[in-house]
Order: C-alpha cells, then sequence, then structure tokens
C-alpha cells in the first residue's frame, strides 16, 4: 500500500449487538453513524473484527470503525487497522462516552490517560501510545448510589436522545474539522462554550 492510500481512522468505540444499540456506553457508533450517514458512506465491511465504512470526507480518506470486540477489547480491533492503512497515531480520533462531562458536552483533546474508560485503556495498551486525538461525547454521573457499570449499559432516556441529536451534529462538524484543519483550531472549535 502506498503513502497515498494512507487514512484518518476515526473509531467510534461502544458494544455490538441490538441489545446494546441504545445503551450510554455506545454514543461512540452512535456520532459515526451520522457521520456515515451525513457523507455517503456504509458500514459495509468487516475488518478485523470492525465494521469499517470507507469512503471520503472534505477530501480526506478515512476509514470509519465500529470495533465489533466489545468495549474492554477495542483496541484488539482499531490497531492492526492502523498498520493496515499506514496510518500513525496522529491519523486517529477516538469518539467515546465520558462520565467526566455532563450530559451534552463535547470535549476534543490531542491525547490522555484512560481515566477509567476500559475502551480507551485497551487501545492505548494496543496502538502503544495514549498520544492519538479523542472526542470525548459527556453523558453524566449515575444518579444516586448507581454504579458507572450499570448507568453506561443503560439506554439513553428518549428525552436525552431527543437532547442529544444536536450534540452529536456537534461532533461530527468537530470530526470534519480534525480532518481539515490543525488539532488546535478543531480543539478550540470543539471545545467553546455553547
Amino acid at each position: 500500500m502506498t503513502e497515498e492510500n494512507r487514512r484518518r481512522v476515526i473509531a467510534g468505540l461502544g458494544n455490538p449487538g441490538k441489545n446494546f444499540a441504545g445503551n450510554r456506553h455506545n454514543i461512540g457508533f452512535m456520532v459515526l453513524d451520522r457521520l456515515a450517514a451525513q457523507h455517503r458512506l456504509r458500514f459495509d465491511k468487516m475488518m478485523n473484527r470492525g465494521m469499517v465504512a470507507l469512503g471520503d470526507i472534505s477530501g480526506v480518506k478515512v476509514a470509519l470503525v465500529k470495533p465489533q470486540t466489545f468495549m474492554n477489547d477495542s483496541g484488539v480491533c482499531v490497531s492492526p487497522l492502523l498498520k493496515f492503512y499506514k496510518s500513525t497515531p496522529d491519523d486517529l480520533l477516538v469518539v467515546y462516552d465520558e462520565l467526566d462531562l455532563p450530559s451534552g458536552q463535547v470535549k476534543l483533546r490531542k491525547q490522555g490517560g484512560p481515566a477509567g474508560h476500559n475502551g480507551m485503556r485497551s487501545l492505548i495498551q494496543h496502538v502503544g501510545t495514549p498520544d492519538f486525538a479523542r472526542l470525548r461525547m459527556g453523558i453524566g454521573r449515575p444518579p444516586g448510589r448507581m454504579a458507572p457499570k450499570d448507568f453506561v449499559l443503560q439506554d439513553f432516556s428518549k428525552m436525552e436522545l431527543a437532547e442529544l441529536d444536536s450534540t452529536i451534529d456537534r461532533a461530527t462538524k468537530g470530526i470534519e474539522r480534525w480532518l481539515t484543519d490543525s488539532i488546535d483550531n478543531a480543539m478550540n472549535w470543539v471545545n467553546a462554550p455553547g
């Protein structure tokens, strides 16, 4: 594969299967589904235990990836795909749920630790560095004494889904900026209040 075949890899994290489709933990899949629909890309390939949509977004070659390994093994899918597409960690953006951000907030970062997120822990382990971009989708903290693991595996309510619509749109616009602009400019746009 030649250098011009190199792709930017955008991985949305979640759990495979209909039972998990509406879970808070699957917001990464939801964002990628919206991004794919907006750009007429289809998840029609199965590669390395991931559903993959290939195409161009704003003239940039991309591979959208939804790992089918379950959240805690996301790196098992994504790391080999980076190698396959001759991509570096700088070409990787990961979209996932974040308990430490209020619902509706979106934050883009250049790098960071897993912060207790097992999908991110797996990615960092398998990619071999924490130095890749991540788009954190706020889902808020569990109510009362509910365990975080139970909260993330709950479906969004209908009201929450309605409120999420604009948040997911903001996330897809942030991804487009990450693809076409510097990471710093994309962060300034995504992380701006409002």
